[in-house]
């Protein structure tokens, strides 16, 4: 029986595997980053859990602080000087690799940090493959300990390329220039499962493809992203054409990073995101809405 061949990432730069991550833990250029988040509803409280366990040396990433505070949704992008600042705080200079990691189930979360990271032009970050659940179960080293935080600058530029706003998909609507892709479950986009967040109409926008957040992960090894041979198949298998401009959106700007992610891995380096998602799209009466 032929074997099957299965394809190499094509920017593997952006994974990384639990064993690397422990064995560079004491290196000084790496900063870890838990961007743990979780949705309204879930009464689970991210940066608690983070102050009970973490890997050594990681640093809280708080999505819902490093963000856009006069925005009425949530946890939307901040200006080039609060990331900036925030990311200085946090001890984080440009020449360090940064890896993100979370306790939602693989990358949910931390794929936004990793988005956010490149947005403002800092293109060494990297996902831990598997996430905490997995640096867990392996019974690799955790720490309640505060980690000591040494001052220094970051600096940035926004690279607006890889964001989109309402406007601009509104217009995309009519135009259909770019294929959006909706990372949600497919009973929320076909708009017969309620929405997490009260007030959001059910639906999806109008000529937007489905890919699932969670098809972007291995079936049988939990919270491992998919290899780069069956990252291709579904997408393919969602009629999307690498080859046309994409963008990626989902219920608040969060999963959608994760369909950013695996598209990067892949080759596919422009994908966008649209920032409000579903939180702005699905709240307002002048947008149209497909189910």
């Amino acid at each position: 029986m032929a074997r099957l061949t299965v394809m190499k990432y094509s920017n593997p730069q952006s994974l990384v595997e639990t064993d690397w991550l422990d064995k560079n833990l004491d290196d000084p250029n790496i900063k870890t980053l838990d961007a743990s988040y979780f949705l309204p509803g879930v009464r689970r409280d991210p940066k608690k859990e983070f102050e009970t366990q973490h890997i050594p040396g990681a640093m809280f990433f708080d999505i819902e602080e490093i963000a856009d505070k006069n925005s009425p949704q949530s946890h939307m992008l901040p200006d080039e000087i609060t990331f900036a600042d925030k990311v200085s705080s946090l001890g984080i200079n440009n020449k360090d690799k940064v890896i993100v990691y979370d306790s939602n189930s693989g990358g949910l979360a931390a794929a936004r940090c990793w988005w956010m990271f490149r947005v403002f032009d800092h293109s060494n970050v990297a996902l831990l493959n598997g996430g905490f659940q997995k640096w867990l179960s392996e019974n690799r080293p955790i720490t309640n300990e505060t980690t000591k935080i040494f001052n220094t600058v970051f600096t940035c530029k926004k690279n607006n390329d890889l964001v989109r706003d309402i406007q601009e998909m509104l217009k995309n609507v009519q135009t259909r220039d770019e294929q959006v892709i909706d990372a949600r479950s497919k009973d929320r986009f076909d708009g017969v499962a309620p929405e997490p967040r009260k007030g959001a109409r059910a639906g999806h926008i109008p000529g937007s493809f489905n890919i699932p957040y969670k098809s972007f992960f291995n079936e049988e090894q939990e919270n491992i992203v998919q290899n780069a041979t069956e990252l291709k198949k579904i997408i393919k298998n969602a009629g999307i054409n690498l080859s046309e401009p994409i963008v990626t959106s989902c219920g608040s700007g969060v999963s959608a990073a994760m369909l950013c992610l695996g598209f990067f891995l892949i080759g596919k380096e422009d994908v966008a995101v649209y920032d409000g998602s579903w939180s702005e799209w699905g709240m307002r009466s002048d947008t149209p809405i497909e189910k």
